[in-house]
């Protein structure tokens, strides 16, 4: 597109990264730093004067390193076995452990609750068998409980940054190395291994990020013993209105988040694979030769499915067991008015404000991804380099420090949103949009620039070349983009706690009060809900697979191309 008209493609993102973005963090750091109109330090003083900060800050560095380093020793093997071996299965087993981390994470604790919980599904097994009175696994409200969650939850941004980085790896190198004499422990840690380092480097540093910013897992798993960062400005905000202090949590965590994301995109540009690389079958053996083979594929699938398939098969059965035996109580309860009161919103309902917001989330990231991804796909030039780490800054900042930045920021004229039913759709719209410029800038730059020379010999207008060229691959990778958006509102948790209305509430809303509310219909009901929003999800994320593998094609210019030409 040529200037001045590409130059006005920026305007819509950038204003609403002005008014739902940079507006929202400098009232945290106004209210931080200036609660009553003058310069004070007070709260900043109390994070490290306060012992109870100072715990809550420690705690949530140390339990996200160590959920970085048990994610790490346990999907390494599942990362080389993906990226070395073919074997039956495999692509089931693919799709499989991308699952986990598309769930919202209120379905991921619910799952690990009807799993390993006191009234689970193991813990009622073993008491049934062995006729005991307690439960015998007993790490509920434990760190143990989500740690576990934790690590099902990024095992795919290993198996998926590393394995994908690993099977792109020449094994030339390797086999020299063994043909000079060295053994198989050699040739990981002084070839694979320092070859390997940056995009372990990168995936750990993402992880961290991921568990230091936990929310959903931790408010559900941990109980009120257990309070990270994130967690604590909940607390403080919703429970003790204390929003100074909030404010000032929020202020420490976007300086934290913000110096990792830096490290982070340093990293992921020496390792040069993205989070989601088609798996490459380069350098991947034909099926096990050898009986290591034969262990690393078996043990790294039975964990697998261990892993990521039993808190999936107990979240099933968890929705449709009763006290009189199986069948869809708890579902058809979903439509139920249980407590008879007009103020009551059934999780029907729930689920309904889910789809609304979500599609108007999505079509509102559309808008503001194609005209990002318009500009920055134009001639590169400093503006270029300048905007798109910009366009991205939402990805570095935690869903509760935006929906808490909302409800300080968005709360007088002339915009009074705080109260309003559009704000769940923007704060969706605005973690969902960076996803849909991430989906159309590559298939939009990797439109070779000959297709549409030949259009145009051919006696094309500039409209035909785009109909007939550009449109063909844009689309699928809009669709992309949508399903992406869609997928992440359907889940988000974080700041839609903030900011929706109680007349209007989200599904993952619903789980969570009825899984802290007792009662059998209550657990039974979220365990119902979880099910919906991930069999929602994960339909979502097959179709994303299986276009995005269309997008990365070659295009190419069809007959019926020529002839609309």
């Amino acid at each position: 597109m040529k200037s001045p008209l590409r130059y006005l493609l920026i305007v819509p993102p950038l204003a609403f990264l002005g008014v739902f973005y940079f507006y929202p963090l400098i009232s945290i750091f106004g209210l931080s730093l200036a609660p009553r109109g003058s310069w004070e330090i007070d709260k900043l003083y109390q994070l490290v004067a306060n012992s109870y900060y100072l715990r809550v800050l420690w705690f949530t560095t140390w339990q996200a390193g160590l959920s970085t380093l048990l994610t790490l020793m346990l999907a390494l093997p599942g990362a080389y076995v993906f990226a070395r071996y073919e074997f039956r299965g495999k692509a089931m087993l693919q799709s499989l452990v991308t699952v986990p981390f598309v769930l919202p994470t209120v379905v991921t604790a619910a799952a690990f609750r009807a799993l390993l919980g006191p009234g689970g599904l193991v813990n009622t097994g073993l008491m049934t068998a062995f006729d005991l009175e307690r439960p015998p696994i007993n790490i509920d409200h434990t760190v143990w409980f989500f740690l576990l969650a934790h690590v099902f939850y990024n095992y795919t941004v290993i198996v998926r940054l590393v394995g994908g980085f690993w099977a792109r790896l020449p094994r030339d190198v390797n086999e020299a190395a063994r043909m000079l004499g060295a053994s198989r422990r050699q040739v990981f840690v002084k070839v694979t291994l320092p070859l390997l380092m940056p995009s372990v480097l990168a995936a750990s540093l993402l992880i961290f990020v991921f568990c230091f910013t936990s929310f959903g897992v931790i408010l559900i798993l941990g109980g009120p013993r257990l309070a990270t960062v994130e967690v604590e400005i909940y607390r403080q905000a919703v429970h003790l209105f204390n929003l100074p202090m909030a404010a000032a949590l929020s202020l420490v965590q976007i300086l934290f988040v913000f110096a990792l994301m830096w490290l982070y995109t340093g990293l992921e540009r020496r390792s040069a694979v993205s989070l989601m690389p088609a798996m490459s079958r380069n350098g991947t053996r034909a099926s096990a030769r050898t009986r290591f083979d034969s262990i690393m594929i078996g043990g790294s699938t039975t964990f697998l499915l261990l892993l990521l398939g039993a808190p999936l098969a107990a979240l099933v059965l968890s929705s449709l067991l009763t006290g009189s035996g199986a069948g869809l109580t708890y579902y058809l309860g979903l439509f139920k008015n249980s407590a008879q009161s007009i103020l009551y919103v059934t999780p029907i309902r729930a689920m309904a404000n889910s789809l609304g917001f979500a599609l108007a989330a999505t079509a509102i990231a559309l808008i503001l991804g194609w005209c990002s991804a318009a500009f920055l796909a134009g001639r590169r030039s400093w503006m270029t380099g300048l905007f798109d780490p910009v366009f991205m800054l939402p990805l570095s900042t935690s869903a509760v420090t935006l929906g808490f930045g909302f409800i300080i920021a968005l709360d007088e004229p002339p915009l009074n949103l705080r109260t309003s039913v559009v704000l769940p759709a923007v704060a969706h719209a605005m973690v969902a949009f960076p996803f849909v410029i991430r989906s159309l800038l590559p298939a939009w730059r990797g439109i070779p620039q000959s297709l549409r020379e030949a259009a145009a010999v051919l006696g094309a207008s500039p409209l035909k070349v785009w109909q007939a060229v550009d449109w063909p691959i844009l689309g699928r990778a809009m669709v992309v983009g949508a399903i992406f958006a869609f997928a992440i509102s359907m889940g988000e948790f974080g700041a839609t706690v903030f900011v929706a209305r109680p007349q209007t509430p989200t599904l993952p809303l619903a789980i969570y009060r009825y899984l802290t509310h007792p009662g059998a219909m209550n657990y039974g009901q979220a365990m119902a809900m979880c099910c919906i929003l991930m069999v929602t999800t994960a339909i979502g994320f097959v179709l994303l697979e299986k276009i995005r593998l269309e997008v990365v094609s070659k295009p190419q210019i069809t007959s019926k191309d020529k002839a609309s030409i």
